[in-house]
């Protein structure tokens, strides 16, 4: 059965695309802890647990998750991107790429922002344009 982001990737649920090839997909979390909150999944493998994947996988989830992160620190005000792998809410292997100004930016318990969908999208297209330019 596929999860949630497998659909969100398959565009069977919409998102807002940040980046993507034909192994991984990047999007903002609709529920940030900051503008800009990414998540980056791999398309084809639906694994729970991130040190499970295969070694090609997890590797190249890594490296798109650095393009991504470094289009996210162009767009958005910050003063790097953190990076975050909790995974207990969907059984898909993601990685959150979160602007930071601060250690506590990346407190997950912390009230989320409420974003207008406009303000979403303005925000994917602007780490987009940059992802396009790297």
């Amino acid at each position: 059965m596929a999860t949630i982001f497998s659909k969100i990737a398959s565009g069977e649920i919409p998102s807002y695309k940040v980046a993507e090839n034909e192994d991984f997909y990047a999007f903002l979390d609709i529920n940030p802890l900051a503008e800009g909150h990414t998540l980056v999944i791999p398309r084809k493998v639906e694994t729970d647990y991130i040190f499970d994947l295969d070694e090609d996988t997890y590797a190249g989830l890594c490296l798109f998750a650095r393009k991504v992160a470094a289009a996210i620190r162009e767009a958005v005000p910050c003063k790097r991107v953190g990076v975050a792998v909790l995974g207990m809410e969907v059984p898909h292997t993601h990685i959150h790429l979160v602007p930071l100004n601060s250690e506590s930016d990346l407190d997950f318990r912390k009230k989320k922002l409420e974003l207008a969908p406009e303000e979403f999208e303005r925000i994917a297209k602007s780490i987009a344009d940059k992802y396009a330019g790297l």
